[in-house]
């Protein structure tokens, strides 16, 4: 199974930082967020990736062209005139990354439009490349097979603005909205497992998945949550950055479910 990263938005509100490189390459403990995001599903066997880029892109192809030498010890023999490469040990995930520039301004749901060719008719993971959580995967892979719907989304009981979901008891998404200020519901907290039929919800690169797709896939009755209670926090603001590192040089990180 493929995950599909949106990877390519502007971060204005950690501008501080993403003036310099797209907001998934802000690092926390030395290692961009993107890197921890792809460690988590990595730890439960899902090694292919699919990167929606755009903004400063060429920066996302970059750590990843150089992550192979970062990670290995390498003899660069020129001793008989040419350039051979040796390589002694290297500890790189088994990871096959596909960077996709998805354009500048896309929206979300133009981004995911984008990567359909690679993709391919099946289902597949999704989440935003500024957030962590410690949700298992496995079971979230399962409970979305056990319903049958196109998709499913993870929600999470936190105050954040983000989209706010109703939730009927049988676990299915029944509207879709944003959040405002005196709301205290559950929200999409992304991690979701989306079926290929997702592909005709979204219309083209100005759609935002958060709207017309998934509301209309609640009008439908395609849309659930598989509700979950743990750990999750997006990396929006710098506060929010030193929260996150702090957690991680404490060696208390939850969302670090690898060894």
């Amino acid at each position: 199974m493929k995950v599909v990263i949106l990877a390519g938005g502007y971060g204005t509100r950690i501008s501080e930082e993403s003036k310099f490189k797209p907001k998934p390459l802000i690092e926390i403990g030395g290692k961009p967020i993107l890197w921890h995001i792809m460690k988590e599903y990595s730890a439960y066997g899902i090694n292919e990736f699919i990167i929606c880029a755009g903004y400063k892109q060429h920066l996302i192809k970059q750590w990843f062209s150089e992550y192979f030498l970062r990670n290995s010890d390498i003899t660069f023999d020129y001793s008989q005139g040419k350039n051979d490469v040796i390589i002694h040990r290297q500890s790189c995930e088994p990871w096959k990354v596909t960077v996709v520039d998805t354009g500048y301004s896309t929206m979300t749901g133009g981004r995911i439009k984008r990567v359909q060719e690679f993709v391919g008719n099946e289902t597949f993971l999704m989440t935003y490349g500024d957030a962590v959580c410690d949700v298992n995967i496995s079971k979230l892979i399962e409970f979305h097979k056990s319903h049958g719907k196109i998709a499913t989304l993870t929600a999470t009981m936190l105050e954040q603005s983000k989209g706010i979901l109703n939730i009927g008891g049988d676990n299915a998404v029944k509207s879709f909205r944003e959040k405002n200020i005196a709301d205290a519901a559950p929200i999409n907290a992304g991690y979701m497992v989306l079926n290929p039929e997702i592909f005709g919800y979204i219309v083209g690169d100005d759609t935002v998945f958060e709207k017309e797709p998934m509301e209309q896939l609640a009008h439908d009755g395609e849309l659930m949550s598989y509700t979950y209670r743990g750990f999750w926090q997006c990396m929006d603001t710098a506060r929010e950055k030193e929260m996150l590192e702090k957690l991680w040089e404490s060696g208390q990180a939850p969302w670090k479910v690898w060894d």
